[in-house]
């Protein structure tokens, strides 16, 4: 039987290549991470070795890449194992030593022999030498690669058994229709696809070392990313929604209870929230903000319009604990009753309330829900759920989004950002979505002071809090691990809380993610109450903490931790319009990296700015694909790197999706094999429901 899809060969195990048996294939799928061929073409390398320098040995240099014709002089065995061997070598222009650590290369080393070697010289006691040569050839039996390149490994694979590997897979690549745009390949003097692999994995000369083939490539990964998304939001904004429109009346209510009036970027967000609320489609909009920009008053005033115009409302926490926060904060100001569904709970009291919540919901006397994932389990019936509010979005699948929106009938979904989300990444990453931004803090917040501390002055930092504390004040102390480090003397927060309440004493509570939920409530609770009046504690404070009577931050080995981790760590003090203070104590001796990330962190509050910093540094996250967070889920796109391209393919795939949605006209077929080579045809699936 003929398979006539024109992947088939591309799709294929690595044990259908020549050469790759049961026991490479693993390694291969390792490395690639993946177990087709595909897999592997797209495992591109990090770099090039250029082994075409024949420089003779009288003028080579220690730091050079050389490839010499020489003859072996002499060989000499180590004075002890733990030395190495050293094989003495000349070209005609002088001598120089061959360093090998390991015996197993030294039978071609005798004496007289000829050899073809390449690596990197050393100079050492003043005597040129090539430690462990990376090639070691007899001369005419073998040649060694003019240009090398540089795959990521694992442990067991050799870049000869890759290199093997990819030439198989390279013979067998298939000749694919172009997918891009003639006009844009001759402006960027892009080559074919499969041209721009070989290149990159099997480079003849300096005309396959342009930066050309990678773009190409890169640009390939970010139009199937952007058309994934431009299709989804094509179809979201195609799905039949509800007009949501209120009278204000609740919100005028909530409004007056809150006290304050909401801020420019606050009431510009609602604004866009209620056209898309208003719209007869389905509202799928991303609400992003700084620490304290007022994002949650915005949410709650989002719902309270849903419950105008006769729906209900939910919005789901990723942690208990910070679903009561909202509750707490939901039932204050809401002229509507609200609901908590955080569980089953254990007691006989919590699974009665559990009950009458459930029948509240469910009846639709319960306006506006609260809660975690509960929100979206089976047993939970809502009378009509009009928008559903996810709160902490990257702490939540996609697929867990989705069972929360299939609860109601065209259910409205806003999810929201806690933290400032970098441009780039947001094109690349939150495509499918509108996206309203929240700049600023509400009226009344100061800016946080925010200074730099060596740990050596770890008992003038304590006579600080000592004041503070003598104020009235109340203190966080945050540390990076619970216990002690084999590796290092890094602070834990059980010996900090010890150290601490040896001078403060009851004064002094602790908070970490090993304690049971109701201890860690606990000592939580008694900091918000003043029983305790410092909190030593882990990152289960960076957020959902909300005590607005805390105004000092002390954060130990603050370089260990990311800038945006910081920054949201930072947002749990000055939130009374209180001056706050945020205390980042460091090593003696920090790195130049390490000291520009933490004095930006001192300079600027502007969470967009360390958003985009942070991102630089550590990457983002993988929206298609299955990862929330970490390192971006891209083979060949950096889309920081490649912001650029990402613009340009953000505008493409818009054009394509508005001509034609169904990708039948005549570059459909081919962009079809495209999302299908990257992997976006599953994720498509995943994001249509909103």
């Amino acid at each position: 039987m003929v398979n006539d899809d024109p992947l088939a060969a591309l799709m294929a195990p690595l044990e259908r290549l020549a050469g790759v048996g049961p026991a490479l294939a693993p390694l291969l799928a390792r490395a690639a991470g993946g177990a087709r061929v595909l897999d592997l073409l797209l495992h591109v390398p990090d770099s090039v070795i250029d082994r075409r320098d024949r420089t003779p040995i009288r003028d080579a240099r220690a730091g050079m890449v050389v490839t010499w014709e020489v003859e072996v002089v002499s060989r000499h065995k180590p004075a002890t194992p733990r030395q190495p061997w050293r094989v003495v070598v000349g070209d005609g222009s002088g001598h120089a030593e061959l360093v090998f650590f390991s015996p197993a290369r030294l039978k071609l080393c005798e004496p007289g022999a000829r050899l073809t070697v390449s690596g990197r010289l050393e100079l050492y006691d003043g005597r040129l030498m090539m430690s462990h040569p990376e090639h070691v050839v007899p001369v005419g039996r073998g040649t060694v690669p003019a240009l090398e390149p540089v795959w990521g490994l694992t442990a067991g694979l050799w870049p000869g058994q890759v290199r093997r590997a990819l030439a198989a897979a390279l013979r067998g690549l298939p000749d694919l229709p172009e997918w891009q745009d003639p006009a844009l390949l001759r402006r960027e003097h892009w080559p074919g696809f499969g041209a721009a692999l070989r290149a990159l994995h099997a480079p003849a000369g300096d005309a396959d070392l342009g930066p050309q083939f990678r773009r190409r490539l890169a640009y390939d990964e970010l139009l199937a990313h952007q058309l994934a998304m431009q299709w989804v939001r094509a179809r979201i904004r195609a799905q039949p929604g509800r007009e949501l429109s209120g009278d204000g009346r609740l919100r005028a209510v909530a409004l007056e209870r809150f006290g304050h009036t909401p801020t420019p970027a606050q009431l510009r967000a609602l604004a866009e929230i209620d056209a898309d609320l208003a719209a007869p489609r389905r509202m799928l909009r991303l609400l992003q903000g700084d620490v304290g920009s007022g994002k949650t008053l915005v949410a709650l005033l989002a719902m309270l319009r849903a419950v105008e115009a006769g729906g209900q409302a939910a919005l789901m926490a990723p942690t208990a604990l910070l679903a009561q926060q909202h509750f707490a904060l939901f039932s204050a100001l809401s002229p509507v009753k609200v609901v908590l569904l955080a569980g089953a709970g254990r007691g006989a009291g919590q699974a009665a309330a559990r009950t009458r919540a459930l029948a509240d919901i469910a009846s639709g006397e319960a306006r506006l829900i609260v809660g975690t994932h509960a929100l979206f389990q089976r047993g939970v019936a809502y009378h009509d759920l009009a928008l559903a509010v996810v709160d902490e979005q990257h702490r939540f699948g996609v697929d867990q989004r989705l069972l929360l929106g299939g609860k109601g009938r065209a259910t409205d979904i806003l999810v929201m950002s806690a933290t400032p989300i970098p441009r780039s990444l947001l094109l690349a990453r939150w495509g499918e979505m509108e996206v309203s931004s929240l700049r600023g803090k509400p009226a009344g917040r100061r800016p946080v002071r925010t200074s730099l501390h060596a740990l050596s002055v770890l008992d003038e930092v304590a006579d600080g809090v000592a004041r503070a504390l003598a104020r009235g004040e109340r203190v966080f102390w945050v540390c990076p691990l619970l216990e002690e480090s084999e590796r290092g003397d890094l602070a834990a927060a059980v010996a900090r809380h010890q150290a601490l309440a040896a001078r403060f004493g009851a004064l002094v509570g602790l908070a970490h993610g090993r304690q049971d939920a109701a201890t860690r409530r606990g000592a939580v609770a008694d900091f918000a109450a003043g029983r305790t009046r410092i909190l030593v504690a882990t990152t289960v404070i960076e957020v959902g903490i909300d005590v607005p009577e805390a105004n000092v931050m002390v954060i130990e080995q603050a370089e260990r931790f990311g800038l945006a981790q910081l920054h949201q760590l930072r947002g749990r003090v000055g939130r009374s319009g209180a001056q706050g203070f945020c205390l980042l104590l460091h090593a003696d001796m920090m790195s130049v990296a390490a000291t520009a990330r933490l004095r930006l962190l001192r300079d600027t509050e502007d969470g967009f700015r360390i958003a985009e910093e942070d991102y630089r540094q550590r990457g983002g996250g993988d929206l298609l694909g299955t990862r929330q967070s970490g390192l971006p889920g891209w083979r060949l796109a950096d889309p920081a790197l490649h912001a650029d391209l990402a613009r340009i393919a953000a505008r493409e795939a818009a054009l394509i999706i508005a001509r034609d949605p169904r990708l039948v006209g005549p570059r459909g077929p081919a962009l079809r094999l495209l999302l299908r080579l990257f992997d976006r045809v599953a994720g498509m699936r995943a994001l249509r429901a909103g």
